[in-house]
Order: C-alpha cells, then structure tokens, then sequence
C-alpha cells in the first residue's frame, strides 16, 4: 500500500499577486492625499504699522571678537538737530582689531568686499574717517563722533582695518534717523524676493499728506529696491510703470546682509499705494507690497474650510488605505495556503 503523496502546489503567489499589488496601489494614492491636508492653510499676510519716532539712544556699546565682528553690528540711532554719539569698544578677543568709521562725505557708501587690505587702505587715505580706534587683545576704547544737524536719513559703516578682517565679516552699520512730524516704518527685503512685511499702514485716523520715514533692511545678499508708486488705489502689472510715472521713492537696499536703507517721501493724502522691487524678474516673482494711508487694513482671506475640504479627504484616503491594507494582508495571507482539491482519494491496494 502506497500513501498519496503530500506536495505543496506550486504558484501559490500566482493568485493574489494582482490584489496585492492593488492594495500597495490603493494605500499609495491615499497616503499622499491626506498629508498634502496638512498644507492647505495659508498664513496670514505680516503687517507693519507706523509709529511715530522718538529720540535715542546715542550711546552704545560694542563688542569686538576675534570671528571676526562686531557685537552688534548695526547701531540704530534716532536724533533731533546736531549730536554726538558715544561708541564704547570693548575687544573680547586675542587679536588686535579695529573701529574705523567712514567720513560724513561717505554716507550711505557700501564698502567693496572684494578689496584687498591696501585697497581698504588707500580708501580711508582719500577719504578720511569720521572715526578711528586701535583696540589690542582685551582692550576698550571710546569712538565719539558729532554729527551736524543736517544729517538726516544717513547710514555710516564701519570696519577693522585689519588685513582680511573687513573681508571675513568685521563691519557694521552706524545709521541716524531724524525725530520730525513722520511716521516710521520698517521693512525687510529677502534672498526669497519677498518684502517682510509686505503690508505696511500708516493707521485709519490720518486724513490728508502725510511723511513716512521707511528703513529697509536687508535680511539676504541680492540687491533690490524700495520703489512707492505715487498713484494710490492703482494696482502694478508690471514696474515698467515707472518708466513714465515718476515714484514717490526709489531707494537702492544694498546687496550686503544686514545692508540698510531709508527711504523718507510724502504721500499726498488717504488710500493704498503699491510698492515693490524693480530689479529685473523680482516683481514678477512676488516682491511687492502695499502701503494703507488712513484705511483699515482688509482682513486675511479666510483658511480653507476643514468641513469642507479636509474632513472629505481625509475620511477618503483613510478609507482607501484601509481596503489597500486589508487586500494587502489578505492575498499575502491566502498565498500561503495549498491550493484546495477536494477529498483524497482512498488509497489503492
């Protein structure tokens, strides 16, 4: 008597190959769909609101490390008629450094990174300083420097003479604004050509010409400008508009991080006027903004309703990948089985 063999029929994949690879299919598109839920809400455009300006401070304190930089780099002074600002230096590093401070002619100069130490050096040869103090390893030191009662709006920067120390990163900015019936504002321009904020509003209870003292600065390395255009309630298609409408402002931002401008104009009276970066291709890709003189801001646009849109999706793709994964386990579970044939037969004798 010979018992009937027990074998394992082949191909036992071969059935549910096709579901198992539809059920990788089903979870794949529905894994997708609900994560991209997750990126469907909008932040809220920034807005800047003018303040009006107040003297201060004049005296500072500066650290200089051995980075090479100075600690901070930008001095921010806000002053009414002639002044004297008061720098104390302290070296906190090693080496030797410097505070040397471009002459009043020099305002608003941004000096060329690229030069070499005798390059910066026969800059400040021809053109003097307003400012010059040697600091050895550990050292103090006091930069005091008057300023004449017609310097308004100015930026002033200052660097070690050091070799390579200017070229590694040691400079800075000295900038004076002057206390006057404006109102201040600041903006940020970005490597991402985005102004930030790129809403600014001079608040709804002004009602006629109004002075705005805007400092812009600088939070990437390209250069960009801060152009206001003088038609209010007029929204730009192109900046080539400015090639036959005069701006209010057009103020070149330095292509240097941490660069800083001011752009001082008068609008002659309410409603919004449109600025925006005239650097070729920076417009186009979003860098503009809006100024609101005596109107409300209008609010955000809403954020995509989630009873709407999300909760569907998402209910969807869970439901998909649910089936994926059920059709998934079960074909990999069915593969395992002998394929069915009925009884066995009875043996032979």
């Amino acid at each position: 008597m010979t018992d009937a063999p027990s074998v394992r029929p082949s191909g036992g994949w071969r059935r549910p190959g096709p579901w198992l690879l539809a059920g990788l299919v089903l979870a794949g598109i529905a894994l997708p769909g609900g994560l991209a839920q997750a990126h469907l809400v909008r932040s809220a455009p920034t807005v800047g609101y003018g303040r009006p300006l107040a003297t201060g401070p004049t005296t500072f304190s500066v650290s200089l490390t051995d980075a090479p930089s100075y600690t901070p780099r930008l001095l921010n002074a806000t002053v009414s008629g002639a002044v004297t600002i008061t720098v104390n230096l302290a070296n906190s590093g090693s080496l030797d450094h410097t505070f040397t401070l471009v002459n009043l002619s020099q305002s608003g100069v941004i000096l060329n990174r690229s030069w070499t130490p005798q390059e910066l050096d026969q800059y400040f040869v021809a053109n003097g300083t307003l400012a010059n103090v040697n600091l050895s390893a550990h050292g103090t030191g006091v930069a005091t420097i008057s300023f004449p009662a017609s310097t308004t709006f100015e930026s002033f920067e200052f660097v070690s003479t050091i070799p390579y120390q200017f070229q590694d990163g040691m400079w800075g900015f000295l900038n004076l604004t002057p206390v006057g019936p404006t109102l201040a504002l600041e903006e940020n321009t970005t490597t991402a050509l985005q102004f930030v904020p790129n809403v600014l509003s001079a608040g709804p209870g002004i009602t006629g010409a109004v002075t705005f003292d805007v400092r812009v600065i600088n939070l990437g390395s390209l250069s960009h400008t801060f152009t206001v255009e003088a038609q209010s309630n007029h929204t730009l298609t192109s900046v080539g508009w400015f090639k036959t409408h005069a701006p209010l402002v057009n103020k070149t931002v330095p292509a240097v991080a941490e660069g800083a401008v001011w752009a001082n104009f008068t609008v002659p009276g309410v409603g919004v006027y449109e600025y925006a970066c005239t650097i070729a291709g920076h417009f186009q890709a979003g860098m503009y903004g809006f100024l609101y003189v005596g109107v409300p801001v209008p609010p955000a646009p809403p954020t995509p309703s989630t009873a709407i849109v999300a909760v569907p999706v998402l209910i969807g793709s869970g439901v998909l990948l649910g089936i994926g994964c059920v059709l998934a386990l079960g074909s990999a579970y069915i593969g395992r089985l002998p394929r069915g044939g009925g009884p066995p037969e009875p043996p032979h004798a």
